[in-house]
């Protein structure tokens, strides 16, 4: 019960003329000034008796009050006691009341995890599951330390308190900090719980899209695997690579058939996403019995753990519970070895090896710590984890990065050319026949030698040029603006160091170049290839492997004054400006985006060499849902089959890695090339995505 005063009336006769009414003044209860609020099924019957409203209750005329701090009439201390006793006890109750109504339905999942949510707010740190009720103070009052908000369960409800509690803006205003804490632990538990509820949805479509010839088992109902094509289907959905969609059906399948404790701790928000991937993870070799048995070894401390101590706690129990299937899983894991590339968000790129032998590894780590180590005594500067950035680049593509050694002035050496030079040991030059770094460091009787090709001598490395493919906008290359290049396998790329790797192809005969053409949208509409153009005396290409020419690269592009293709966008003439580089003709000719002219079209089902390549300058990847396979490792798809009379042109061929290939001849699934180059896939639930061509810089 909540005591709601009503705004006092002038002139009543306990009230003083002129004075306002105080904290301590108290109408009479039933008065005007006095309103009495159900709040919920706990109201007491006797509050609605009238007798209890009357005002003739005499009381006790003998009572000696404190006229300043005097009971109602009709009411004595212990009354009154009483009375404020049964509000607090109703507005406890109407707290309790919230929290059961975001525990409805999990009844049985609370109690499997009274013993892990015992002192526990949820996924972050430990904090007091004691419970002391009382009236609200502010709209997050319920989340404060040990509140029941603060310990209830995650849930739509409790999502609903949470909004409350933020307030139109966002701004939780009167929410004290504690309170603001258990307002975050609050939303992380809401989250968990929607994420648990996504994955279980997920699990229903397992369960509608089996394995050929799967069977069920368990009370889940679960299939022992799903469709091949179910995850392209999910990640059409979702706007996720087919990988990532693998990867959710795999949790959403774990927690179903083998993980019920991880289950129902991800929907009270007890485990976060990522930690009930990890023990997914971890128990997958496992079969459900020992899956449980593992998960059992951990769950109780789960929520307060990082995901890494989580990590390590989880293979232990897995080696507890079954050492065998855990090696085996070391050496499946060692069939797999691989060094994967990948984009940095700051525009720089990653390398690692994966899943390799762990004794090699060490090895490995600690020779590019020690080649670190000669790096910083030689005088290269930075902290220990560049430094051993720089050491592992050394060591794979076989360069010696220390400085130049000094000369008598204090500036780098150089030998009868001018070149600078390096100091190494009297032993050996600074790197073996095979390019390797010394295995040890200088030495005070170093002495010079010409230093090797490295990534000091440039921003760029020996063998960059003609083994990438880079795209960038023509005014970006002329230096007319400062628009973003792409490189392949990495992604976008700054102007800077676009023009850095545009000079560095340049200065390789061996780079070949094409110009495209873009609509606004980035859409390739025209392209051309160069071609070398006649020298007249202009010089002859450089040769591979020998030093750079002098100078920067200054690039040019102008009309040819020669017509190109039928329709298309004349002939250019581009030169880097390099001596002894030729200039280069392209000739441009149409993209259709719409209507097919059919200039390319073959006449056997395998197109020609042009038409392969214009197909894959429109779609630069796969043109399955989310894959992002590069369409230089692609099938030329046709969307009407050859053998049912479709074209081998542009008009009816993109390119398809071979698993889209299949998952486009499934029954199920169909796919349709739009006149523009789009292709719309319709999926078996009959949704339909459509995937554009690729968009250039612009």
């Amino acid at each position: 019960m909540s005591e709601t005063p009503v705004p006092r009336v002038p002139g009543r006769d306990e009230d003083l003329p002129g004075v306002p009414a105080g904290p301590g003044d108290r109408p009479w209860l039933g008065s005007p000034d006095w309103r009495l609020v159900p709040q919920g099924p706990d109201w007491p019957q006797w509050m609605d008796d009238p007798a209890f409203l009357s005002d003739e209750y005499p009381g006790d005329p003998e009572e000696d009050e404190d006229p300043d701090n005097a009971p109602p009439p009709g009411l004595d201390d212990a009354e009154l006691e009483a009375l404020i006793a049964g509000a607090r006890e109703v507005t406890a109750g109407r707290a309790r009341a919230a929290e059961a109504a975001a525990q409805a339905g999990r009844t049985a999942v609370l109690a499997a995890l009274e013993a892990v949510a015992a002192g526990r707010r949820g996924p972050g740190m430990p904090g007091s599951a004691q419970r002391v009720p009382g009236a609200d103070a502010s709209p997050a009052a319920g989340f404060g330390s040990g509140q029941p908000l603060d310990v209830a369960a995650g849930g739509a409800v409790l999502a609903l308190f949470l909004e409350d509690a933020a307030g139109e803006d966002d701004r939780y205003a009167g929410a004290s900090d504690d309170e603001l804490a258990g307002v975050i632990c609050g939303w992380d538990r809401a989250e968990a719980y929607a994420s648990a509820c996504k994955h279980a949805a997920a699990a229903e479509l397992i369960r509608r899209r089996p394995a050929a010839g799967a069977a069920v088992a368990g009370e889940a109902r679960m299939p022992e695997g799903w469709d091949e094509f179910a995850p392209r289907e999910l990640g059409a959905v979702l706007g996720l690579s087919a990988g990532d969609a693998e990867e959710m059906l795999a949790l959403a399948w774990a927690l179903a058939a083998s993980l019920p404790g991880t289950r129902a701790a991800f929907g009270a928000g007890i485990l976060s996403r990522d930690k009930a991937a990890v023990i997914a993870w971890a128990t997958a070799l496992l079969d459900p019995a020992e899956a449980r048995a593992a998960e059992a070894l951990v769950l109780g401390r789960a929520g307060r753990l990082t995901a890494a101590q989580l990590r390590a706690a989880i293979r232990r129990a897995v080696m507890e519970v079954n050492p065998g299937k855990a090696r085996q899983r070391r050496e499946h894991g060692a069939r797999r070895a691989r060094v994967e590339r990948w984009a940095e968000d700051s525009g720089n790129a990653g390398l690692a090896g994966r899943e390799l032998p762990p004794a090699e590894v060490l090895a490995a780590d600690q020779r590019v710590t020690a080649w670190a180590k000669q790096l910083r005594k030689a005088g290269l500067e930075g902290g220990m984890d560049a430094l051993r950035a720089r050491a592992y680049l050394d060591i794979l593509l076989g360069t010696d990065s220390r400085p130049p050694a000094g000369g008598p002035d204090g500036r780098a050496g150089r030998d009868q050319d001018g070149a600078p030079v390096r100091a190494t040991g009297g032993r050996g030059d600074p790197a073996d026949s095979a390019g390797r770094p010394p295995r040890r460091g200088p030495s005070p009787d170093e002495r010079r030698t010409p230093a090797p090709a490295g990534p000091l001598a440039g921003v760029i490395p020996p063998g960059f040029a003609g083994r990438v493919t880079l795209t960038i906008p023509a005014a970006t290359l002329l230096d007319r603006a400062g628009r973003p290049g792409e490189l392949a396998g990495i992604g976008p790329i700054d102007p800077g160091l676009a023009r850095d790797l545009a000079a560095a192809a340049a200065r390789s005969p061996r780079s070949t170049w094409c110009l495209t053409v873009t609509d606004g949208q980035g859409h390739a509409i025209g392209h051309g290839c160069a071609r070398p153009a006649p020298s007249h005396g202009r010089g002859t290409p450089g040769t591979p492997g020998g030093p750079d020419p002098p100078g920067p690269a200054r690039f040019t592009l102008a009309p040819a004054g020669q017509p190109g293709p039928p329709g298309g966008y004349g002939t250019w003439r581009f030169s880097a400006g390099i001596p002894g580089q030729p200039d280069l003709l392209i000739q441009i000719g149409p993209i259709p985006a719409g209507d097919c002219d059919h200039r390319h079209q073959a006449n056997s089902h395998d197109p020609g060499v042009m038409l392969r390549h214009l197909a894959q300058v429109r779609h630069a990847t796969c043109t399955g849902p989310g894959c992002r396979r590069p369409a230089g490792r692609c099938d030329f798809e046709h969307n009407t089959p050859y053998e049912a009379g479709g074209r081998t042109c542009l008009c009816n061929g993109n390119p398809k890695c071979r698993f889209d290939h299949r998952l486009k001849q499934d029954p199920r699934w169909n796919a349709e090339q739009l006149p523009g180059g789009e292709v719309r896939w319709t999926t078996p639930s009959g949704r339909q995505y459509v995937t554009e061509p690729t968009r250039y810089p612009i």
